[in-house]
């Protein structure tokens, strides 16, 4: 009989001392979604994407316009040129829009794959970065990803204070 009460006086003490503990926690939230837009270290790599796929990006455009081009000749012109000039001009534009697909295919996957090196390594520096301030200001938990959180334990403006001074 003893047992019992023992064991049920434990039993409604764990939860009251769970509670007790959780409410002493220091719980903390990071917006990652906002640490990708608006960190410095994200920014630079967004800027140095942007110059590394600058001349791809041109040479597409210019493709796409010689295309254009081509096109409206035949639509203006296809009458009243020879018949073989048309082929020829069919040819040509067909040609230019098949390297115009596969060029924009490889430009994608390309500056799709460079910008995942980049943000990982921004992923990265951010994840030392909460885990510094996690430790210093003794946080229990700090989450990325929640549903709802209150503005009061967001730190995500400290973290990027701390990725700008780096």
């Amino acid at each position: 009989m003893k047992k019992i009460i023992v064991m049920a006086l434990a039993a409604t003490m764990l939860p009251i001392a769970a509670a007790s503990y959780a409410a002493d926690m220091k719980v903390g939230f990071v917006n990652t979604e906002r640490v990708f837009r608006e960190a410095a270290p994200a920014m630079k790599a967004q800027k140095k994407l942007e110059k590394e796929f600058a001349a791809r990006e041109q040479d597409l455009q210019k493709m796409s316009k010689q295309a254009k081009e081509i096109q409206t000749h035949l639509e203006k012109d296809g009458m009243t040129i020879s018949e073989s000039e048309r082929r020829n001009k069919e040819r040509d534009l067909a040609n230019l829009n098949r390297d115009f697909q596969r060029s924009q295919r490889e430009f994608r996957e390309d500056l799709n794959l460079r910008r995942n090196e980049e943000l990982g390594a921004v992923h990265d520096r951010a994840r030392k970065t909460i885990m510094e301030i996690a430790e210093k200001e003794k946080f229990d938990l700090v989450l990325e990803e929640a549903v709802y959180f209150s503005p009061r334990i967001d730190i995500t403006d400290r973290v990027l204070k701390a990725l700008a001074d780096k």
